[in-house]
């Protein structure tokens, strides 16, 4: 891949960023249609989920996208809740300690997958309280979709 990874300060960075003072089914379904709306824009097969406290509140399956985006959303979802980071920010830990994140932490891979695209929907002074989730691009494009979206939303 020509794009090299961020770094894990870089990520860190991201996660500190973008943080919700509150986050309701509401803004989950805005921060949901946006990122369709951009997904259609770039022609980009992706399906787009967003959930709080396990609950689904939007999950939309664009045309290219198949069963098996469902089961890597569920897959960066665990990852996303079990470590309280962006599913990159997981691997990229791994990585900067000179090993994988199947290595380092033998969870099932059939269940977890640290690969970019699950982002931790963060309320400030509360903590991680749900997943913002892509997948049908290549991992990083995955992550930098959600990225940008959580942005726009926020206004940053």
């Amino acid at each position: 891949m020509a794009d090299s990874f961020p770094s894990l300060a870089q990520l860190a960075a991201e996660e500190e960023e973008l943080q919700f003072d509150g986050f309701t089914n509401d803004d989950a379904w805005d921060l949901g249609s946006a990122l369709v709306a951009a997904a259609r824009r770039d022609g980009a097969p992706v399906a787009v989920d967003v959930s709080r406290h396990g609950h689904q509140l939007f999950h939309a399956s664009l045309p290219g996208t198949s069963p098996d985006n469902d089961s890597w959303i569920q897959r960066k979802t665990r990852v996303v809740h079990r470590f309280g980071h962006s599913s990159l920010y997981v691997r990229q830990a791994s990585v900067e300690r000179g090993t994988t994140f199947e290595e380092e932490f033998g969870l099932d891979p059939a269940l977890y997958a640290a690969h970019g695209g699950g982002f931790p929907v963060v309320v400030r002074s509360v903590g991680p309280v749900g997943a913002v989730v892509v997948s049908g691009l290549p991992q990083l494009e995955d992550h930098r979709m959600v990225v940008a979206a959580l942005r726009a939303h926020l206004g940053r």
